[in-house]
């Protein structure tokens, strides 16, 4: 897909001065004044919340390579999932929106194919684009319009949903083939492979990779098993459900086994982007290149509340449910250890990209903003609020509702270890949304600004439930202050409520008029 019919053609000057013509961009330029445009490497876990890294704390992960880039890079300490959940989030990061607005409202709901992504952006200046791992955003196969090259992507190693070790991966859309190894490994290699080609080509690189791990049903190698064999035998009482790895079925386990498999996971994945370091490290590529680490949403309950100092768990709009893991290196843009209080989201993310590599945004409405700023100044604050909502499709749409891609080419390939209605394959949807009516506006929503941050109960228009979270004191939201603070309150939801109309106004299809 072309995305130049939806952008404005223009270049803008930027901070770092990384300003250069995309007709250029595929050759050295012949300026050496002019500086190269940074190569970009998005990673992303999965299911991965905030307190999963020893940089925040907890008691028995190990994550020395993620220690290490916070320690060195720009650590983002309140970095955001767009959606308490996976396929929403994911949206967010390649489109800059919130997920409501092309209706990814949770998992099984596809993106819409007109929406523009990042890749396509840096497509356009002619980086070289390349997606591994998970995608969920829509069936990965050739035809599907919803697929990572229907989004940009020139080349995809990918599942439509998670993977364990031994996954099946569809290669640019073919049939799936199975590739042994650990699931992290397998990606990260061929993310090497892609950059080696793209060096070689004097390309630019963009390359997003989103691990299939630490999702359930887990599955560590032994030498990362053998790190946590000495877990605390309390953790046997307790039990929590999960997948079967042999039968793709829930099943209940003791949750000290299952924690020592999911760390296991955390730790290859840690391990991975290591050595993704240090071979940007040996090829001279370290310097001018981006490489971000983030997770999709928090902490799910398999993982129980082990080492989790915030509230709630994957699903919920609570922090422990949207704040999560986020670091950035580019020794040539971020010159010292940083680490910023500033709100930042998955949607950000564009924005950001866009600005470092000097290219203009659509006038579509964004949800993200640059992040520049955050950069070498530890503080900056975000000048506008942060929006979260998890929208009710039940109360909106039913089975006469029209779809809005064509039903076959919503068909998953890939197969799933887990069972999902009745089939090892994920189905995706998508339904055509026509007018705006009082009681859209619900579901449970936040707004979040540097200081505050307001949680909206999902009840009735008229029923609504008001929570209030000094958020800079009260990381774990213990004390609801909407009672002392009804001003903050009035003007907060008032901000929400005008938020949600324009993105329920995108949902309709505004924005492709």
């Amino acid at each position: 897909m072309n995305a130049t019919k939806f952008l404005s053609v223009g270049i803008v000057l930027i901070t770092f001065g990384l300003f250069y013509s995309c007709s250029d961009s595929k050759n050295k330029s012949q300026d050496s004044s002019i500086e190269a445009p940074p190569n970009i490497i998005l990673l992303m876990g999965d299911d991965h919340g905030w307190d999963e890294v020893g940089y925040n704390g907890h008691p028995f992960v190990k994550t020395p390579v993620l220690d290490e880039m916070a320690a060195n890079g720009l650590r983002f300490d309140r970095f955001y999932s767009g959606h308490p959940s996976c396929s929403p989030t994911r949206g967010s990061f390649m489109t800059g929106r919130h997920p409501n607005r092309y209706g990814t409202f949770s998992p099984n709901w596809s993106i819409r194919p007109e929406e523009i992504s990042i890749a396509h952006i840096l497509g356009n200046a002619g980086y070289a684009c390349a997606h591994y791992g998970k995608w969920h955003l829509g069936p990965v196969k050739k035809d599907s319009p919803t697929s990572p090259g229907a989004m940009g992507f020139d080349e995809w190693l990918s599942h439509d949903n998670f993977f364990e070790i031994n996954p099946t991966l569809s290669r640019n859309g073919e049939i799936p083939e199975i590739i042994e190894g650990e699931g992290s490994k397998i990606v990260i290699d061929e993310t090497i492979q892609f950059i080696q080609k793209a060096t070689n080509n004097e390309q630019p690189f963009f390359v997003v990779v989103w691990f299939g791990s630490p999702h359930e049903p887990y599955s560590g190698l032994p030498e990362d098993l053998a790190l946590y064999e000495n877990l605390p035998d309390s953790l046997n009482e307790q039990k929590v459900r999960l997948t079967s790895n042999e039968t793709g079925k829930s099943v209940e386990r003791p949750l000290r086994d299952v924690l020592q498999e999911r760390y296991a996971e955390i730790t290859a994945m840690d391990r991975e982007i290591g050595s993704l370091r240090d071979f940007l490290k040996k090829n001279k590529l370290k310097d001018n290149t981006v490489v971000l680490y983030c997770g999709d949403n928090g902490t799910p309950a398999s993982a129980a509340r082990t080492g989790m100092t915030l509230r709630e768990q994957k699903g919920s709009l609570y922090e422990g449910g949207i704040r999560v893991p986020g670091v950035m290196e580019w020794p040539a843009g971020i010159k010292k250890p940083t680490v910023t209080q500033g709100v930042s989201v998955t949607s950000d993310l564009l924005p950001t990209l866009a600005e470092l590599t000097g290219q203009e945004l659509s006038n579509r409405p964004l949800d993200g903003i640059s992040l520049v700023p955050f950069f070498n100044n530890p503080d900056q604050i975000r000048e506008e609020p942060a929006f979260f909502w998890k929208f009710q499709p039940g109360n909106v749409f039913d089975e006469s509702s029209e779809p809005y891609i064509v039903l076959q080419s919503q068909e998953g390939t890939t197969p799933l270890a887990k069972m999902m209605a009745g089939k090892y394959t994920r189905t995706f949807r998508n339904l055509k949304y026509e007018s705006i009516s009082e009681i859209d506006f619900g579901g449970e929503r936040t707004i979040m600004e540097n200081k505050y941050k307001l949680v909206v109960e999902g009840k009735t228009p008229n029923e609504l439930g008001f929570e209030l979270y000094d958020i800079e004191k009260d990381p774990g939201e213990k004390i609801n202050l909407a009672d002392e603070h009804p001003d903050i309150v009035n003007k907060m939801n008032s901000q929400l409520h005008e938020w949600q109309q324009s993105v329920l106004t995108s949902l309709t299809g505004a924005d492709y008029k």
